[in-house]
């Protein structure tokens, strides 16, 4: 006695898909306690002829066609045949005994007359179906052998009978799902109880349904198949269990119901039956009511669950700690999919998490602690949300807008405030750092928030005109003089670079030119550069990004120190041939005025010895370039003194000024600080600093009466005979004058004076080329062309004064029309 078998791996529609031949036992769904070889041979032998030798008599089961065999005849006189033919194959006859026999004709004809089923054989044969049919459905055992249901079936297809079975198998599958209903219309089910029980309801219906075809196998395969209109006997399962089960209200609802509360505990942090949750919606798959039945529902509780949660969870909690929550929220529902929701639900819901904890949020999450993010340097705050943004749609804009806004705060407050000057220069490049790592880290390196800090830089930068251009210079001479801090070379490199990104940013650059130069020719006159090869690296830098016309002043500066340096082997030779030795060994550097700084020429009484060299080497090198004029710049002269002094020889260097005043102790000791300037010629103001660094510095060669830090008109300077130092070769600085308001200005005049000539120039150029154009086209072109910031009023200007100078004229009919004079 058999019992029905647990249901197996494959569906039945993959077997049906996977045989259409009409014929073949059931290969997966049924186990049979018979031997394979039989079970194959009754499930997909077409015609089968026994012939039992020794006996008198043949068995014949129902089959359409009778083979009958011709060929030599036995000594007794009887037929004796045993042999089995299988049509449709093609391995042929196949012999019980492994030896082959002699040759023999086998002829296979066709019965003359169909044979016809006993009496009664439809009826008993479905009785006996119908009992086997309700043993499945009751879970008892089956008294029938699978094998022999499994012929009774394909015996009644065989006589036309497949339609009336069909029916008959429909009918009784229905009556039995009609009766489950029942069960579930039990108001004492709690939610819980309810599901399991449908649960186990589905399970047992799919597991009766597949033994029931695999019985019923033949008939799937044949009528079934051959009528594209019927359903298989697995759909007829499904369409049953859907029409008077799932499809009914009561049922449905307290399902979907009891799967809802199941979700929306484990949402709150309950655990609940996971593996139950997924079988019931796979079911609602199965069932084709999936969308309808359940997920539209489930999308609705999940979008007024988060869109609440989303409210609540904003006023109480902070950015970082609200888009950590929203991140777990989102991976959560990703695991339900892979769990237990189809496949088609992911898109549906992870939209409606986004759409409710970040969308209806994105500019409340960003003025409520972006800036925090940004100003702590929250990296992996702002890597999330970046990530979280980017999910959204529209996200990035908005975070790009506040970001574009951030940068250009932030900025202002360093550029802006003049008492950030002497720092200004470095939070610029600490905030240029902390941008670009973030844009790195944080952002994936997106262009559209690379180009949004450049024209946000851009942009706050040039908020206080020409300022940062004169800091950045300066910036730029601390690090490039002798005695900066810079540690290597490969450091001194990576700053420039670095000031390089922020000056691209500034629309003045003449600017920073004319300052750069000033502190250029400081470096290179005075000997304080740092680096030669840095100097010509910045100067390389700044080629490449203004072009030869922005660097050819400051490349003549270097090219006269090179130039100096052959004037002066010259000269020596010069002064060699003259046979009268000096005592002074002059070095002169020859500067071209164009490419310099202007320098106040200042009249200072020099000793007769310098006056006197100053002529030898003006007749020598007149002599060599005659044409050219020269004029000596005190301010800019240094020298070196060689001292006798108690503690014995020394060298001294200092600047000229401070020679002047040092060899007026030459011929006393004590002198007024009107009598040096008499002497020596030298300005007040200049005096009074060149004093102080002798008689108030580190080395005081001078002393001072009274004592004091700051020298006086009425004070007096006494030769330090007591003055001691360890070193041969001392320096005496000379106390820096800061660089006045009126400097500044005078330098940013002279920049502004510049502006004056090019915007004249490009004015000439444009109508000399255009000959007649209006204004507004005027205008367009020289914004077009200048490289400096300029207003509308200052161009205007600039217009009139060419007109005033018969360079352009206005037409006599229209105003706004000027024509370009020869």
């Amino acid at each position: 006695m058999l019992r029905p078998s647990a249901p197996c791996d494959s569906s039945p529609d993959e077997e049906r898909r996977a045989d259409v031949s009409g014929r073949g036992h059931p290969k997966k769904r049924v186990r049979i306690a018979e031997p394979e070889q039989a079970v194959a041979k009754a499930a997909s032998a077409q015609l089968l002829v026994l012939a039992e030798a020794g006996q008198g008599r043949k068995r014949v089961r129902p089959a359409q066609a009778q083979a009958q065999v011709e060929g030599d005849m036995a000594d007794d006189g009887q037929r004796k045949a045993n042999f089995s033919a299988l049509l449709g194959h093609t391995n042929g006859l196949s012999r019980a005994g492994g030896k082959p026999a002699a040759s023999r004709k086998l002829l296979i004809k066709n019965f003359k007359d169909k044979p016809k089923l006993p009496d009664n054989y439809t009826r008993d044969t479905w009785q006996k179906l119908h009992e086997a049919v309700g043993t499945i459905q009751n879970s008892t055992s089956i008294k029938y052998n699978l094998e022999e249901l499994y012929q009774a079936v394909e015996n009644l297809c065989s006589y036309k009978v497949s339609a009336t079975l069909y029916k008959q198998l429909r009918q009784v599958c229905e009556d039995h799902v009609k009766a489950q209903i029942q069960q579930f219309r039990e108001d004492s089910l709690d939610s819980s109880l309810f599901l399991k029980k449908i649960n186990k309801c589905w399970q047992d219906h799919c597991r009766q349904m597949i033994m029931i075809r695999s019985i019923f196998l033949f008939l799937d395969r044949t009528y079934v198949l051959q009528s594209s209109m019927l359903p298989s006997i697995w759909d007829i399962g499904i369409e049953l269990f859907r029409t008077h089960i799932i499809n009914d209200k009561t049922v449905q609802n307290k399902t979907i119901d009891g799967i809802l509360l199941l979700i929306e505990k484990e949402r709150n942090g309950e655990a609940v039956d996971r593996s139950l949750i997924r079988s019931l919606l796979s079911m609602l798959s199965d069932l084709q009511v999936y969308q309808e039945s359940f997920e539209q529902r489930f999308l609705e509780e999940t979008n007024c669950l988060y869109a609440a949660e989303g409210q609540r969870l904003m006023q109480e909690r902070e950015v970082p700690e609200y888009l950590h929550h929203v991140n777990k929220r989102l991976e959560e529902e990703a695991d339900r999919v892979i769990t237990y929701l189809d496949q088609s639900t992911q898109k549906w819901l992870v939209a409606s998490v986004e759409k409710q904890l970040l969308g209806e949020h994105l500019t409340a999450i960003l003025q409520k602690g972006l800036n925090h993010l940004l100003d702590e340097n929250r990296v992996a705050d702002l890597t999330l949300l970046y990530q979280l943004f980017s999910r959204v749609k529209g996200g990035l804009q908005v975070l790009l807008q506040h970001w574009n806004e951030y940068i250009k705060t932030f900025g202002t407050t360093i550029v802006v405030n003049p008492e950030k000057d002497k720092t200004m220069v470095e939070e610029l490049l600490d905030f240029k750092d902390k941008v670009d790592h973030i844009i790195e880290v944080c952002f994936l390196k997106n262009e559209k928030f690379i180009n949004t800090m450049k024209e946000a830089f851009e942009t706050y930068i040039n908020k206080r005109p020409n300022k940062p251009a004169e800091l950045i210079a300066k910036y730029v001479d601390s690090k490039l003089r002798a005695g900066n801090k810079e540690a290597t070379d490969e450091e001194l490199e990576r700053m420039l670079d670095k000031i390089m990104i922020i000056f691209r940013f500034i629309h003045g650059k003449d600017v920073f030119e004319a300052f750069y130069k000033k502190d250029l020719a400081k470096r290179l006159l005075v000997g304080k550069s740092a680096s030669v090869d840095a100097e010509k690296s910045m100067l390389s830098k700044l080629k490449h990004e203004c072009g030869a016309a922005f660097t050819s002043k400051l490349e003549g500066m270097f090219k006269d120190m090179e130039l100096s340096k052959d004037v002066m082997v010259q000269f020596k030779q010069y002064i060699q041939n003259q046979n009268d030795p000096s005592r002074i060994d002059l070095t002169v550097n020859i500067l071209t005025m164009g490419y310099w700084p202007t320098y106040t020429p200042m009249e200072i009484h020099l000793p007769a010895e310098m006056v006197k060299l100053q002529e030898v080497f003006k007749m020598f090198y007149l002599g060599k370039h005659s044409g050219r004029k020269l004029q000596w710049q005190a301010t800019l002269g240094h020298s070196v003194l060689k001292a006798d002094i108690k503690e014995g020889k020394k060298e001294l260097q200092v600047s000229l000024f401070q020679t002047l005043v040092l060899l007026m102790f030459n011929e006393g000791d004590e002198f007024s600080v009107e009598e040096i300037k008499t002497a020596t010629g030298i300005e007040d103001s200049e005096l009074k600093r060149t004093l102080q660094s002798l008689a108030c510095g580190k080395a005081r060669v001078l002393n001072k009466a009274p004592k004091g830090k700051d020298v006086e008109d009425g004070d007096k300077l006494i030769f330090n005979d007591d003055f001691k130092h360890k070193l041969f070769r001392i320096k005496i600085n000379q106390i820096q004058m800061k660089e006045t308001v009126e400097e500044q200005t005078s330098t940013t005049e002279r920049v502004f004076q510049d502006r004056q000539y090019q915007i004249d120039a490009a004015i000439v150029r444009i109508m000399k080329m255009r000959k007649t154009l209006s204004h507004n086209l005027l205008v367009s072109e020289l914004y077009n062309q200048l490289k400096f910031p300029v207003k509308p009023g200052d161009l205007k200007k600039r217009i009139e004064s060419l007109i005033d100078r018969d360079y352009m004229e206005r037409d006599k009919d229209n105003a706004n029309q000027y024509h370009y004079v020869a």
